[in-house]
Parts: structure tokens; sequence; C-alpha cells
């Protein structure tokens, strides 16, 4: 077993790919809010979409989507915090 899911709630393969789809859209936003100086919505933005991108490799137990999600979160928040 990669990842216990015994508490997570069942989610259907439509609800998890609405999630993922959510993810990346929050994302390509935070993206252009980078690039129009939207500080710091394009962080909130990314914060959401990591979150979500990270739920979706829970639910899939992938851990190659998990790791790089947690990564990405860990250095946000660091960043976020000596900001």
């Amino acid at each position: 077993m990669l990842c216990d899911t015994r508490f997570l709630p069942a989610l259907s393969e439509k609800q998890v790919s609405l999630i993922k789809w959510a993810a990346s859209i929050i994302q390509i936003v935070g993206y252009a809010a980078t690039a129009f100086g939207m500080t710091p919505l394009n962080l909130y933005l990314f914060l959401v979409g990591v979150v979500g991108w990270f739920a979706v490799g829970v639910f899939w137990n992938d851990r190659a989507i998990m790791l790089i999600h947690v990564v990405a979160l860990g250095a946000m928040v660091v960043g976020m915090s000596s900001a």
C-alpha cells in the first residue's frame, strides 16, 4: 500500500479530475498574477493550486506528485514567512 487512504472520503474519479483541473487553472491564474505583479495574490493562488495537486496525488497514491507539491509548498511557506 503506497498511501493509507482509509481516513479520506471516497471520491469518484470524476471528483478527483475536477480537483485536478481546478488546481491547474488556479495555478495558471497564479502565473498570470505573477506576470502582472499582483503580489501577494499570486502566492495565495499558487498555495491553493499546490494543495489541490497534493490532494490529487494522495487520492491517486502517486508519491511523485505528492513529493513535488510538498517540496513546492514548503518552499513557498518558507519564502512567504521570510518576506
